[in-house]
């Protein structure tokens, strides 16, 4: 008995000098026993109770959707003619076969360069004509315009060579303003082409099959079957079955 009260003695001593701020707590029991507490004196967190929604990845598919969508521009061979025909090389840029310009630009520009070169000759063997034609030997000022190259012709008054000089250098302008046409020409109709085969699917599959067949009059031979790219596939006949 006096155990007891001696133990709910120190209970009660222990517990009347427990301070309020203090975290750690022993309480004596007995003389040998401790009991420990812990007093937690930070605000307790508030906790979240509404759940949260998973987070989901969602991919970017604006890109593929507008692809799919938006329909492929196709090759205009319409454009690539009015552009070559407009300016030469056009066409053929607008195709992006850039390896044909300085072909394109070599068959109009020899020509244009001829005509220029003989148009330039023709004028100065007409204007020596002239002067011949018309006897004007005692003008100074036009025999210092006779070109050097023309001025013995006219000083002898050949007047036939000057005249059949005249006429070649004026074939030669002709011969050359047709050649320029012709080049003009057939540099449109290559755009053109190969703006219509821009577009075309040209398949590496071909292949040859050797079958046999019956000819008229039940003579029996062999056929050749050749097959050009997967979409133009032989097609046999039907099952007589």
């Amino acid at each position: 008995m006096i155990r007891v009260l001696s133990a709910i003695l120190l209970l009660l001593i222990g517990v009347s000098s427990v301070r309020a701020d203090e975290k750690n707590v022993v309480l004596p029991v007995h003389r040998y026993v401790y009991l420990h507490y812990a007093f937690d004196t930070t605000a307790p967190k508030k906790l979240d109770t509404v759940p949260k929604a998973p987070i989901r990845l969602q991919a970017d598919t604006s890109a593929l959707l507008k692809t799919d969508t938006v329909k492929k521009k196709k090759h205009n061979p319409r454009t690539a003619t009015i552009r070559s025909a407009i300016i030469p090389g056009w066409g053929q840029i607008y195709n992006k076969k850039y390896w044909k310009l300085p072909i394109v630009y070599a068959a109009i520009g020899i020509p244009a360069y001829l005509f220029v070169d003989n148009k330039k000759w023709y004028d100065r063997i007409r204007y020596g004509l002239s002067i011949v034609a018309n006897n004007s030997y005692g003008n100074a000022d036009s025999m210092a315009k006779v070109h050097p190259r023309v001025l013995p012709l006219v000083e002898r008054k050949s007047q036939s060579a000057l005249m059949n000089y005249r006429n070649e250098y004026r074939k030669n302008m002709d011969y050359s303003v047709l050649v320029g046409l012709l080049f003009w020409g057939l540099q449109i109709v290559d755009a053109t082409v190969d703006a219509h085969l821009k577009d075309f699917d040209i398949s590496d599959n071909i292949s040859m099959n050797i079958t046999p067949a019956i000819l008229p009059g039940n003579s029996v031979g062999l056929s050749l079957v050749f097959n050009l790219g997967t979409n133009n596939r032989a097609k046999g006949l039907p099952s007589l079955r």
